[in-house]
């Protein structure tokens, strides 16, 4: 099989992070052909961080997919809220972020945003392999 894919359970705490994490290790370390373990760290704080800014940003409920396909890991979070996220400039002081969304750019392929009409929206990363 080609692509490999789940669905973890929507969520709506701060420990819903550390479980995140720890479902992500999990579907990576069952995948038949592995990632290499700095490939899998990247994997795993990108998910850390997309989950991070749902439950910070976008009202806490959350929904997390993870697709393996042949050549990249695709990562999707799923929340209520219709604010994207946006580039800013981080704050080194106040402690209110700003790192983050710019890291994810950075490490990912490719980043996408899709708006629900329900009013929530889907944020995606695809890392490669």
């Amino acid at each position: 099989m080609d692509t490999t894919s789940v669905n973890l359970a929507t969520a709506r705490s701060a420990a819903s992070v550390a479980g995140a994490r720890e479902s992500t290790r999990d579907f990576l370390d069952r995948l038949v052909r592995p990632l290499a373990a700095e490939t899998a760290d990247t994997v795993v704080l990108v998910v850390s961080e997309l989950v991070t800014n749902a439950l910070r940003h976008a009202g806490g409920t959350f929904a997390l997919a993870l697709t393996a396909h042949p050549d990249s890991i695709e990562v999707a979070v799923h929340d209520t809220s219709p604010q994207t996220p946006r580039m800013r400039t981080p704050d080194l002081n106040g402690g209110t972020g700003g790192f983050g969304w710019p890291m994810v750019n950075r490490l990912a392929r490719a980043t996408s945003v899709t708006r629900w009409p329900s009013g929530g929206k889907t944020v995606r990363a695809v890392l490669p392999r």
